[in-house]
């Protein structure tokens, strides 16, 4: 068997070692005998005395526990069990997710992270330690993949999930770099979010929206709140027709986006985005900034991204019901009802025909 190219850094093998150290003492009736490094195969092998029988682990162990690294360790370990025959494999990263964590268990394969998260089941050994969260996720890849430029990439993805896409094709279409795309393909391919084959495509976009929406908040527009005396619709109309007249980019988002894909959602805020704001829309508007009592919320773009999937209803253009999902989500006063509206009623059955 050829020599596996290393790539942990030494104090993370010490550190998963303490780690299993103390995770293994906790049992009385076990004593960890050694721990022995093995260069050419598996990465550390723990040899026990359980009940007065010998017991070894073979551990895999990766600085990455997403899905994609999951699954590798789990072929390296069970390809390694021949030459271990009565050993029991445990892989071990820093954090493991519970996506990972369920493949490793479809292979009989135990568990062990930095967070405290664990499944051992050999002999009369059972540890079942879930629910821990990831002390890890504020790391460089979470950032990169919610940065404003990879978020372009995410919502052509997710507004197009049932197309395969080139590399080219999709930098092109999400105005991004071909830098930017092999990056936010790296790290989709990690969580197994996406698949190759004649290009790459989503596979299960509400995962990708679930992790997106905790990370997002509207908040990261530049947010101004107003008061008219005009009803909700005549707000909306008169956005409208000034953006229009005078080519100012525009879309409704909030409770004014959601209601015209699902009429059940009620409101009482008219909310858009508007590129590049003038001054005098405030006064052509009617508008009154206010502290309180807001029944008009205007939202500077963070990035133009926002824009991408824009639809025309009614004459009013909207922003694609997933930034619309995004916006609600967080959002007080019934605005996490609205978004789940929205994505039972809209998003969901789009991307199930899509997938189709």
């Amino acid at each position: 068997m050829p020599k596996k190219m290393k790539t942990q850094l030494p104090d993370m093998e010490s550190t998963a070692q303490s780690i299993l150290k103390v995770t293994l003492q906790k049992i009385p009736f076990l004593k960890i005998v050694s721990i022995d490094r093995e260069r050419s195969r598996v990465d550390f092998v723990v040899n026990l005395a359980l009940n007065n029988k010998k017991q070894a682990l073979i551990v895999e162990l990766k600085n990455n526990g997403q899905p994609r690294m999951a699954r590798e360790a789990v072929n390296q370990l069970i390809r390694y069990r021949d030459s271990f025959p009565n050993a029991y494999s445990v892989f071990m990263a820093p954090y493991i997710s519970p996506q990972a964590a369920d493949i490793c268990l479809e292979d009989g394969v135990g568990y062990i992270d930095f967070a405290g998260n664990s499944y051992l089941s050999f002999g009369q050994v059972y540890i079942d330690q879930t629910g821990r969260p990831n002390p890890f996720k504020t790391r460089r890849d979470l950032t990169s993949l919610y940065s404003p430029k990879a978020s372009r990439v995410l919502r052509v993805l997710m507004n197009n999930p049932g197309r395969r896409w080139k590399m080219q094709d999709l930098a092109t279409e999400a105005g991004v770099s071909l830098g930017q795309i092999a990056n936010v393909k790296k790290i989709l391919l990690d969580r197994e979010w996406i698949t190759q084959q004649d290009g790459f495509s989503l596979m299960e976009p509400w995962k990708l929206l679930e992790g997106w929406s905790e990370a997002y908040t509207y908040r990261k527009n530049q947010v101004q709140n107003f008061y008219s005396l005009k009803s909700i619709p005549e707000i909306e109309a008169d956005l409208a027709r000034v953006c229009s007249e005078k080519g100012i980019e525009y879309a409704l988002t909030g409770f004014s986006g959601a209601a015209r894909f699902a009429p059940a959602v009620r409101y009482n805020r008219a909310m858009g985005y508007v590129f590049n704001m003038p001054e005098d829309m405030v006064s052509m508007l009617n508008l009154k900034e206010v502290e309180s009592g807001a029944n008009v919320m205007l939202l500077g773009p963070y990035d133009e991204g926002v824009f991408s999937g824009t639809q025309v209803v009614d004459d009013i253009r909207i922003v694609s019901p997933l930034q619309i999902y995004l916006d609600l989500k967080g959002y007080k006063g019934r605005g996490e009802e609205a978004a789940e509206v929205l994505l039972r009623d809209v998003i969901k059955p789009k991307w199930s025909k899509e997938k189709r």
